[in-house]
Parts: structure tokens; C-alpha cells; sequence
């Protein structure tokens, strides 16, 4: 049961490692007046939103470290109720490092878009999404 609960923390944290994907922000290039810059925007905006959000793959080890001693420890307390700390310490463990990590995971990928966007705004692009 823990290897299964294992094999799932890892699943889940590693598809917060990819899941910027190829987003970027819809430009509305029939209203642009800065077309020239458009490419040369994107990219730059990319980098700087991947930096202000501080990645989806930290933010998730961050929320997985953190996530599993909160989890470890209230899960030590109820398994002591039932005579077992340390298998309720490993289950809490186990839940409480998955919750922590896909919750900064997607806090950090919308952080990202939203930089992202408001990167192309402050350009003069007209953003759509």
C-alpha cells in the first residue's frame, strides 16, 4: 500500500515538472501595433514569467517537503490514538506530500501565466487570454 502511495506522490509531482507546456498568452494580431516586437516579446516574457514564478517543479519539491512533515506529524498523532505512530506518520506523510505538492505546483503555473500575460500588456500587445 505505502509503495502505491509512493508510486503516486512521484506520478503527480512530476507531471507538475511539465505542465507549462507550450502555454503562452493569445495575441490578438489583427490589433497589434507592435508585430515587429511580437517574437522577440514571447520569448522574453517567457523567461522573465518562469522566473517570477519561481518554476512549477521547485515550487512543487517545496510544497512536497513541507506538505510531508505537516502530514507526517498529524499523522503520528492519530495513529498513537490507534497504537501505530509510525504507520500513521507514513501515511500522513504520503498524503500530506501530495496535497502540498500539486497545490504550489498550480499555484505556481498560474502565477506563471498570469506574469506571462501581464509581461505582453505592459509591452503593448492586446492579450486575449
Amino acid at each position: 500500500m505505502y509503495r502505491l502511495i509512493a508510486v503516486g506522490m512521484v506520478v503527480l509531482w512530476m507531471s507538475g515538472c511539465a505542465s507549462y507546456g507550450g502555454w503562452q498568452p493569445t495575441v490578438d494580431t489583427g490589433r497589434d501595433v507592435h508585430k515587429d516586437t511580437l517574437d522577440r516579446d514571447l520569448t522574453e516574457c517567457k523567461d522573465l514569467a518562469s522566473k517570477a514564478s519561481g518554476g512549477t517543479a521547485t515550487e512543487a519539491a517545496k510544497g512536497t517537503g513541507a506538505g510531508a512533515v505537516i502530514g507526517a506529524a498529524a499523522g503520528a498523532v492519530i495513529g498513537a490514538v490507534g497504537g501505530h505512530a509510525g504507520s500513521g506518520a507514513a501515511l500522513g506523510a504520503a498524503v500530506g506530500g501530495t496535497g502540498g505538492g500539486v497545490h504550489e505546483g498550480l499555484s505556481a503555473e498560474q502565477e506563471y501565466k498570469r506574469s506571462y500575460s501581464h509581461c505582453m500588456v505592459g509591452r503593448g500587445h492586446p492579450v486575449i487570454n
